[in-house]
Formats: structure tokens, C-alpha cells, sequence
């Protein structure tokens, strides 16, 4: 139907299996190295932070990996999420191309984030995890977690980055709702804290802190488990609900993504809209993969592919991904989630290969494009996804130009109603844009440590 605005799934179409990209690799992995020793990472070494049944689905080569029946029996509170032609946005483009996002702000919390939250709780849960520590920047994977924790009866802790922690206060509030207890990191409560604040007593916090504080108060404490929002392996594969949905809908709209963008800062939401595509990529399929991130944090744009710790101080296994330096603090730009030093192992390793592509952009432009596409569509995104919306305009400008009929696909990973504040910045004209200097990120890659 060449005017029909949204493709609607459902209940029985939700996936049944997540989709492991791992299996459709290039390249294999380069394996997690023990931060201590150096040498390869064991199962063994990452029990102290995750049930085993994560740790297996991390290193796991599967194709396919069932979902839980209790898992997907939660999807259906949200899911399937809808696809949505953005008519308005296109019409007012002037543009020949078609584009459709995927909308995963239906959640209960606004954002693509409880696909993984509800699958980390219920694995938690059934090896009698009592307590579940984590870091969140916005407060997107802060609110999931809390909201998955209380549906499978564990206690909260969240260590939330300071900038986002005073920038964004009804995100607390909703994990306070949702029975979760909320720090501002850097704090007192942790050596890890206490360390950065000795340095810079108004350090304004970043992810790889706040995931040194929720680290150390895991080991320290045996019925406690750590969970992460974004980067690992496990994490981008229970997202893939989201690509495989869309697969069905794209179907559904009689036509095939020539493009798919998201916005990336560790790579959850990205991975779970572009990975399920990828087997067709492999066969032969032309379509693009656009990673988009903002000029402030630019892990793929000007970091470099090296092995890397994912926490400020050190204390996680080193992984190998495109970084900016674990001490990299970067500035308090309004898309706090993706204010992170490195990118997906996996993501790396694709672009890496060349599947995916990598562009950068500043926070003013993503946010001129946020208020066009809520003008023409009617839905507030939140900052992080405004990067998407950016790519997936000029793409859309440059089909104008050229006369071509591309179908643009992106994430739109969430709603910004609790992001007011930034948009007021915005609208006020008060909204500044923040280049990292090369010699800052130089610094921070000092800090990277020499591996083989």
C-alpha cells in the first residue's frame, strides 16, 4: 500500500529466538583478555559479574538462541513495536525516497532498552541473584533495568553519570518509581569514585566511571550481579527482536532498506535494528549500515580499533574496539547515552570489515533535525536518536538531488519527553556545540595499554 503509514505486527509475531550475529562474522572476535594477566578470558572470570547462562551467550557461536517463554512473555507488554512511514517528514523533504523507522519508544519506559533489561533480570533471577548493580547515562538503561528488576522481584542500584544525574531529573525519579536506588557518580560510596573526585572534585561523571563504581560494589558483594546496558555481546543480541520485527514489516511495506541507520554509543540500539539484515548483506544484498555519533564522543570517527578497558579505572576485561582512551571524559553533551569511550566489540569488528560505516555529527544539527521530524511526525525523540534522524535526512536530501527512490530505514530508539530541558536549550539558542580536541583524545589514548 503505497500510502500506508504504519505496519503493525501481532503479539504472535514477537521473535521466538534472538539472532547472534557472531556466527555470520567476517572475521571471528578477538577474545576478552583478563585485565590482570593479559590472556584470554575464561568463563570463570566473569562470574563474579554475570549469571552463567549470560556468560554463554556472550562467547556463544550459536546462530539462534532461544528466548524464554517468561521473557517473551513480558515482551508482550511493548512488543512488537511498530514501523512507521515518515510521509510528513518525506513531504516536507521534497524528497523521492521512502523512510520508515522503527519505534521502540512504546516501552514502558520510552526507549529500546528493556529488550535486554527483562532477559538480564530473568536470567539474574533464576540463578538467585539478589540485587543487580548497573551505570546509566541518560537514564534510559537505568529506568529499564530498575523496571526489569522489579518485575522479577530484585533490588536496583544504579550508578547514574553526574551530568545526566542533574541534567535529567524525572529519569530518576522514574527509576525511584520503579524501586531503584540512584547515585550520582562520581561518588563517595566507591575507591573507584573517590579516586576521580580527588582529581576533579566536579568531575561531571562519564559512563566508563559510573561502570567502575557499579563494578567494584558487584565483586564486593556475593548475592550481587552487574548488568550492562550496551557494548557486549549478549546485550546487542537481545535487541536483534527489534531488525527481526522489521524484517517482517519491511515485507509487510513491499519493499527492501537500501539504508539502515542508528544512532550509536555503545551499540545496543543500532545492533538490534541492522543485525538481522546482515545475513543478506553477506549473500549479496547492496544495503548500507550507517553508524551515526556525535562529534563529541567520536569512538569510531577518530578512535582507534585497540584492546581497551570498558571502565575508567581499569578494572574490566580488555576488549577490542574501536576507543577513545578509558579515561576519556567526555563533554556533557544533552545525548548522554551515548557519552561512551568505546564501541561494540561486535560493531567494531564490522566496521572493521566494511559493512558498516561510521559519521559523526554535532549536537545543533541532530536537534534542528529532531524539531522537523517532530513537526512533521509528531514524536519528540529523544537526543540520542536525533543522530538518526540527522543521517536519515541527508540521506534523504541526497536522493533529491540524485532522483533516486532509496528506502531509508532507522531506530528510532525512544521518545524524549523526560529530555525537555535539552530541547529548551536548544530552542533558547543557550545549546552548545563541543569538538573533542585532538589533543585531549591524544591524551586519553595514552591511556590505552599496549597489548601484543
Amino acid at each position: 500500500m503505497a500510502d500506508q503509514k504504519q505496519f503493525l505486527l501481532s503479539e504472535s509475531d514477537i521473535p521466538k529466538q534472538w539472532y547472534n550475529v557472531s556466527a555470520d562474522l567476517p572475521k571471528p572476535l578477538d577474545p576478552a583478555l583478563h585485565p590482570g594477566t593479559g590472556q584470554p578470558a575464561g568463563p570463570e572470570d566473569f562470574a563474579p559479574l554475570f549469571p552463567m547462562e549470560l556468560i554463554m551467550q556472550e562467547v556463544s557461536q550459536d546462530r539462534w538462541i532461544d528466548i524464554p517463554e517468561p521473557v517473551r512473555d513480558m515482551y508482550r507488554i511493548w512488543r512488537p513495536t511498530p514501523l512507521i512511514r515518515a510521509t510528513g517528514l518525506e513531504k516536507a523533504l521534497g524528497t523521492p525516497a521512502k523512510i520508515f523507522y522503527k519505534y521502540e519508544g512504546t516501552s514502558p519506559v520510552g526507549s529500546h532498552k528493556p529488550n535486554t533489561a527483562i532477559a538480564q533480570a530473568y536470567y539474574n533471577k533464576m540463578e538467585g541473584t539478589k540485587r543487580i548493580v548497573t551505570e546509566t547515562g541518560a537514564g534510559q538503561w537505568g529506568s529499564a533495568i530498575a523496571f526489569a528488576c522489579q518485575q522479577f522481584g530484585i533490588e536496583s542500584k544504579i550508578f547514574m553519570v553526574s551530568a545526566s544525574f542533574d541534567q535529567k531529573p524525572y529519569r530518576k525519579s522514574m527509576m525511584q518509581i520503579y524501586g531503584g536506588t540512584i547515585v550520582s557518580s562520581p561518588s563517595t560510596e566507591t575507591e573507584a569514585g573517590r579516586t576521580i573526585l580527588a582529581q576533579d572534585p566536579n568531575s561531571p561523571g562519564s559512563l566508563g566511571i559510573a561502570i567502575s563504581e557499579a563494578v567494584e560494589v558487584t565483586v564486593q558483594n556475593d548475592d550481587t550481579k552487574y548488568a550492562l546496558g550496551s557494548v557486549l555481546n549478549h546485550v546487542l543480541m537481545h535487541q536483534t527482536v527489534i531488525g527481526q520485527e522489521a524484517i517482517k514489516q519491511m515485507d509487510m511495506a513491499g519493499v527492501y532498506p537500501d539504508i539502515i541507520i542508528g544512532c550509536a554509543g555503545g551499540g545496543s540500539n543500532l545492533s538490534g535494528i541492522a543485525f538481522p539484515f546482515i545475513p543478506e548483506r553477506i549473500a549479496g544484498k547492496d544495503t548500507r549500515f550507517i553508524a551515526v555519533e556525535p562529534e563529541a564522543s567520536p569512538s569510531m570517527t577518530r578512535g582507534k580499533f585497540a584492546y581497551d578497558f570498558g571502565d575508567a579505572i581499569g578494572m574490566t576485561p580488555l576488549l577490542k574496539m574501536h576507543t577513545l582512551g578509558h579515561t576519556f571524559i567526555p563533554n556533557p553533551i544533552h545525548a548522554g547515552g551515548l557519552r561512551y569511550h568505546g564501541m561494540a566489540p561486535l560493531l567494531s569488528n564490522l566496521l572493521e570489515a566494511g559493512i558498516f560505516e561510521a559519521r559523526s555529527y554535532h549536537q545543533k544539527t541532530c536537534f534542528e533535525a529532531a524539531v522537523q521530524f517532530a513537526a512533521t511526525e509528531g514524536i519528540i525523540p529523544a537526543p540520542e536518536p536525533t543522530h538518526a534522524i540527522r543521517a536519515a535526512i541527508d540521506e534523504a536530501l541526497v536522493c533529491k538531488e540524485t532522483g533516486e527512490e532509496k528506502v531509508i530505514l532507522f531506530n528510532l530508539s525512544g521518545h524524549g519527553h523526560l529530555d525537555m530541558s535539552a530541547y529548551d536549550n536548544y530552542l533558547s539558542g543557550e545549546m552548545v556545540d563541543y569538538a573533542y580536541p585532538a589533543e585531549e583524545i591524544a591524551r586519553a589514548m595514552e591511556s590505552v595499554p599496549q597489548v601484543g
